[in-house]
C-alpha cells in the first residue's frame, strides 16, 4: 500500500467517523446557511476537508453528545477540529453562494427554490409533498419533507420558469456544476416522473447543466426514455433499506412497491441512461445488517447500479429523531469493502454525470473507491 493510498484511507475514516458522530460548533453561524428538518440532507453543515466538500450533521442528537469541535475560523477562515481536545485536522466552511441574495420578480428568495449542496451541486424538491407524508401509517418514519414547507423555507411546488431562472444563475454566480431534482411522491402511477420531465425540458432550454431525477420507479418503463428526452442525464431510484422488515417498519407505504419491481426498473433504467447513470441510496443504520447491505449493493453493480450508502441521520422532528446514528465501526463494516467492489467493478462516483453519489458529500464511501 502507497503513502498516498494510506493517507486516503485516514481521510475516509475521519469522514467516516464525523459522518457517523457529528460534530460540534463552536460558531454556528459560520459557511452556508443550513436548515433543521425538511428534505435532506437537513441538519448538516458543508465543510471543505483535505480539498473536499462533505456534510457533517451538527444539529442531531448524536452531534449535540459528538466528541468532534470544529473552533472559530481564525482570521483566514480556517478551523480546528479536535477530537476529545486532540487536534485531528483542519476545515474550512464554503460560502454563503451569491444566488441566494436574488428572488423571483414575484418575491420568492432562490434559497426558497433550490438549495446550494456541497460546493458545486444545485439541489430541489419540485413537489414538497407527498402521497404517503400526512399519515404515519404510510409516510417513510425517517422523512421531513413537510417541516420546511411549514416553517416557510421553501415553497410547495416549483415552477419550470423559476427553477430555470434559478439554475442559470447559480451556475453564473457560483459556478454549480450539476444539479439534482428530487420530488415527494405525487401519486401511484407515474410517481413523479412526468413532474421530473417537465422541469428538466425548461431547465436545459435556459442552461446547459447535468441533471439527476430522483422518483421511486414509475409504473411503466417507457417513462425512463421519456425522462433521458427531457434533458435528464442520470436516475436516482432509491431502496433506502434492503430487507423486507426493515423497509416494512421504516417506510411502510413506500415499501407496497416491492424490491423486485425496483429491480426490474434498475434494469430497464440502465439500458436508457446507461452502466453507473443510475444509483440508489441506502440509508445504513436502519436495521438492516452490514451482510444485507453488501449482498444487495453487490446484486446491484452487477446490473450497473451504483448503491450510494449513507450513514443514517436522524432528522429533528421526525418518528426517528432519536434513532441513533450508525456507529463509526458499524459504517466500517460496510464502506472498505463496498469501495473496493465498485473499483473492482470499475464503476465509479466521479464517472457520473450528476446526482448524489456523483456529488459524494453524504458519505464516505466515494474516498474509498482506492
Amino acid at each position: 500500500m502507497t503513502l498516498a493510498t494510506q493517507t486516503k484511507i485516514g481521510l475516509a475514516e475521519l469522514i467516516a467517523d464525523l459522518q457517523s458522530l457529528g460534530l460540534r460548533l463552536e460558531d454556528s453561524d459560520v459557511g452556508v446557511t443550513g436548515r433543521r428538518g425538511g428534505a435532506g440532507p437537513s441538519d448538516h453543515k458543508a465543510i471543505n476537508l483535505a480539498g473536499r466538500t462533505v456534510m457533517i450533521p451538527i444539529a442531531t442528537v448524536s452531534a449535540c453528545e459528538s466528541p468532534f469541535v470544529a473552533s472559530r475560523p481564525d482570521i483566514n477562515g480556517i478551523s480546528e477540529i479536535r477530537r476529545d481536545g486532540a487536534l485531528v485536522s483542519h476545515i474550512e466552511f464554503p460560502r454563503q453562494p451569491r444566488f441566494y441574495d436574488l428572488q423571483t420578480a414575484d418575491g420568492i428568495p432562490y434559497s426558497q427554490i433550490a438549495t446550494l449542496h456541497s460546493a458545486d451541486v444545485l439541489a430541489t424538491t419540485l413537489l414538497q409533498s407527498c402521497i404517503r407524508y400526512g399519515n404515519r401509517k404510510t409516510s417513510c418514519q425517517f422523512c421531513a419533507i413537510g417541516q420546511s414547507l411549514a416553517t416557510g423555507k421553501t415553497i410547495l411546488r416549483k415552477t419550470p420558469e423559476q427553477l430555470a431562472e434559478v439554475a442559470k444563475a447559480a451556475v453564473e454566480l457560483d459556478q454549480v456544476k450539476h444539479m439534482v431534482m428530487t420530488t415527494g411522491t405525487p401519486n401511484l402511477t407515474d410517481r413523479g416522473a412526468a413532474l421530473l420531465c417537465e422541469i428538466a425540458e425548461a431547465v436545459k432550454a435556459a442552461v446547459d447543466l447535468p441533471i439527476q431525477g430522483q422518483c421511486e420507479p414509475p409504473d411503466e418503463d417507457i417513462w425512463f426514455e421519456r425522462m433521458k428526452a427531457a434533458g435528464i442525464d442520470s436516475l436516482g431510484m432509491h431502496l433506502e433499506a434492503v430487507t423486507p422488515a426493515v423497509r416494512a417498519r421504516i417506510m411502510p407505504g413506500k415499501a407496497s412497491v416491492a424490491m423486485e419491481r425496483y429491480m426490474d426498473a434498475f434494469d430497464s433504467a440502465v439500458a436508457v441512461f446507461g452502466r453507473g447513470q443510475v444509483s440508489t441510496y441506502i440509508l445504513a443504520g436502519l436495521g438492516d445488517t452490514p451482510e444485507a447491505i453488501l449482498s444487495v449493493s453487490e446484486r446491484l453493480i452487477a446490473k450497473g447500479v451504483y448503491p450510494f450508502v449513507v450513514p443514517f441521520v436522524p432528522i429533528t422532528g421526525t418518528p426517528l429523531a432519536n434513532h441513533p446514528a450508525p456507529t463509526p465501526g458499524f459504517m466500517a463494516k460496510i464502506l472498505p469493502q463496498l469501495g473496493a467492489m465498485l473499483k473492482q467493478a470499475n464503476l465509479l462516483s466521479q464517472d457520473m454525470k450528476a446526482g448524489c453519489a456523483k456529488c459524494g458529500a453524504c458519505s464516505a464511501l466515494a474516498s474509498y473507491e482506492v
